[in-house]
């Protein structure tokens, strides 16, 4: 599974992004894609995971209510739209895929990772 991640950049803050993902290779074996951020001198944390059948969601605390994960399954993209952003919000932002059913919102659960965009939001 190959994953490009795009949509990333310099917004202020109160601002909106969309983050795109699309998927190709054998994505059948995919059972949902989630988003992971990771700022400077930090770990990588969850962000939001949708399954691709159902669309099931799940966010982290921090951007409940702030961010909307969805996706396109004809077009295997899934989309992060983030609104009233934040200085802390600002990171590289990665899109993954998970092939099972648990280890939901943990990094090693995930098997297939895109590149990352960045996000920066100014103050």
């Amino acid at each position: 599974v190959q994953l490009v991640a795009s949509g990333g950049g310099l917004v202020q803050s109160g601002g909106s992004l969309r983050l795109s993902c699309a998927a190709s290779g054998r994505t059948f074996s995919s059972y949902a894609m989630g988003w992971f951020r990771q700022a400077p001198g930090k770990e990588r944390e969850f962000v939001a995971d949708i399954r691709w059948s159902g669309g099931s969601t799940n966010y982290a605390d921090s951007v409940k209510g702030r961010f909307t994960i969805s996706r396109d399954n004809a077009k295997k993209t899934v989309y992060l739209q983030m609104n009233s952003l934040k200085p802390d919000d600002t990171a590289v932002y990665y899109c993954a895929v998970r092939t099972k059913v648990g280890g939901l919102g943990y990094p090693v659960s995930y098997d297939y990772w895109g590149q990352g965009t960045q996000v920066t939001v100014s103050s």
